[in-house]
């Protein structure tokens, strides 16, 4: 017999209360919202580079992974030969919430297999499910608060039933957003790996909405949210494991979807004006204006001759003279690592840093 019960058993009605829809019908307003004004952005792939980096670097922080976008941005421009431990981990995440979002665009699906593969990208390890004992949570005295499954036949039983769940909606009639908070939860008191469950529970959250079409991108990054209330984030978790306190959790959750895509309309929309504002600009002073220059410019925050090359298949002295008069003019600003030059974006960073007005 399980120690934690499946989700389905729950009774629908205790979701049903006047609270709970309130603040559903608002957080499923605001996310409509959020994936209408991602879809004006024309090319999607600035939002998923320059957004998901964020959602990686406070899901990371979350786990005490601290780093700064500057180090992210660096790190970005070449993994390869970077010494930086906490950014090349930050940067995991950001691979693994890639490799989950594809597989949910081309089954559908958000299976077992997925998950693992999530795993294995954000820890660099094919571990696989916990099959040794001895994983227990404790709070920041010591203490240990929760102790999760220990057994890998019972972890193995309840991520088949949270598997079924997450993508059987007649095994659970309620609106996905509630699903959601419900599935993360389970997710986290299932605590199926060694390392990394609370990392890939939030790419979970949001892969869950992409899933069901709430999202057609992972545009949302909620664990600002959970970095700013982690002590209710944790308080709550463990509130359901004592008290079944599922409402309060659901709620939290709900609230922090409805904050959250109102933070990223705000974001977007600042994306949005600081490219046209760049596009007119560039456009109107050199005759090298093309709009894959603009999407480069404004898919990687820190830009490099080499990715000038490759976006615009250009020389790499045709790709240095571009950058170099746009750094001339204070389109960008120039740095430098080691023997190397890059190229920073500062209305974008500025942006993405919370720094602009």
């Amino acid at each position: 017999m399980p120690s934690i019960a499946p989700l389905h058993s729950l009774e629908l009605a205790r979701f049903e209360t006047t609270p709970i829809l309130k603040k559903l019908a608002s957080a499923s307003r605001k996310l409509a919202e959020l994936k209408g004004v991602a879809g004006t952005i024309p090319n999607q792939g600035m939002l998923i580079n320059t957004l998901t980096i964020q959602e990686a670097k406070d899901s990371s922080e979350i786990e005490n992974i601290v780093t700064t976008h500057d180090e992210l941005f660096k790190e970005a421009l070449s993994p390869a030969t970077s010494v930086n431990a906490a950014a090349k981990e930050v940067l995991r995440y950001r691979q693994a919430l890639y490799v989950g979002f594809e597989a949910v665009g081309k089954t559908g699906l958000l299976t077992n297999n997925n998950l693992l593969e999530i795993q294995a990208a954000l820890e660099e390890n094919r571990a696989g499910f916990r099959q040794l004992p001895g994983t227990s949570l404790k709070n920041n005295t010591g203490e240990v608060i929760y102790t999760p499954p220990q057994d890998l036949n019972e972890i193995q039983a309840l991520m088949s039933d949270l598997e079924r769940f997450i993508n059987e909606d007649s095994l659970f009639e309620v609106d996905p957003l509630i699903k959601m908070a419900l599935i993360h939860h389970q997710f986290e008191s299932i605590h199926p790996f060694y390392d990394g469950n609370g990392r890939a529970g939030r790419i979970i959250n949001i892969l869950y909405l992409v899933k069901n079409g709430l999202l057609d991108n992972p545009v949302l990054y909620l664990s600002r949210y959970v970095v700013r209330t982690k002590a209710d984030y944790y308080r709550l978790l463990q509130s359901v494991r004592t008290h079944d306190a599922w409402e309060e959790w659901v709620l939290y959750i709900l609230t922090g979807i409805e904050q959250t895509a109102a933070e990223g309309i705000i974001t977007i929309q600042k994306i949005k004006d600081a490219l046209l504002q760049s596009k007119h600009q560039i456009r109107s002073k050199y005759k090298f204006y093309s709009q894959d220059l603009i999407n480069n410019l404004f898919t990687h925050p820190y830009t490099k001759i080499e990715f000038i090359e490759k976006d615009l298949k250009v020389s790499r002295l045709t790709a240095t003279r571009y950058l170099e008069a746009l750094a001339k003019d204070g389109f960008l600003e120039k740095r430098k690592i080691g023997r190397s030059n890059y190229f920073i974006n500062q209305s974008l960073v500025s942006i993405l840093t919370g720094s602009s007005t």
